[in-house]
């Protein structure tokens, strides 16, 4: 089957201040109409901390329904790129650094990560990858004990 994907980036860094949790890149399916979902196939953070002291902090990848504050409300909105396959007008639309919350948050993967230039770089292997709901999507939310920055990526397909 012939797929299509594409990606997304903050573009620049993004700040998290002490014991905040915020959406820092999210995608939502079905911006003019809601036929399909989001296959989130890769993630990327990075943290430009310094301290080597510093306290990890709370990385979420999470599903997200936007029932308020999709992208581009309380929100910066990015364009997401097309890096393969030939579809064309899929509706995504995508945004960076919530200054409110989108809802409704569901948790489905979260880990530990260190701000001292943590990297973490996630491929899901194949037949694994969460896919989201119709009309629906992602986002990587993050919480640091400190103010710290992160740039992020996304790469995904249509479900």
């Amino acid at each position: 089957m012939a797929k299509s994907g594409y990606t997304i980036t903050t573009g620049g860094a993004v700040a998290l201040s002490a014991a905040t949790a915020k959406s820092v890149l999210g995608v939502k399916s079905g911006a003019t109409t809601a036929n399909h979902g989001v296959d989130l196939k890769k993630f990327r953070l990075a943290f430009d901390g310094t301290s080597a002291s510093a306290v990890p902090v709370l990385v979420e990848v999470c599903l997200c329904t936007f029932g308020a504050n999709p992208p581009g409300t309380a929100s910066t909105s990015v364009t997401p790129t097309q890096v393969y396959g030939r579809l064309a007008s899929t509706g995504f639309t995508a945004a960076k650094t919530w200054t409110t919350e989108p809802t409704s948050i569901t948790v489905v993967e979260e880990f530990l990560l260190t701000p001292n230039g943590g990297l973490v770089m996630y491929d899901w292997p194949l037949g694994d990858s969460p896919d989201s709901g119709l009309g629906e999507g992602f986002v990587l939310r993050c919480t640091a004990p400190a103010g710290v920055n992160v740039r992020a990526a996304m790469w995904f397909e249509r479900a």
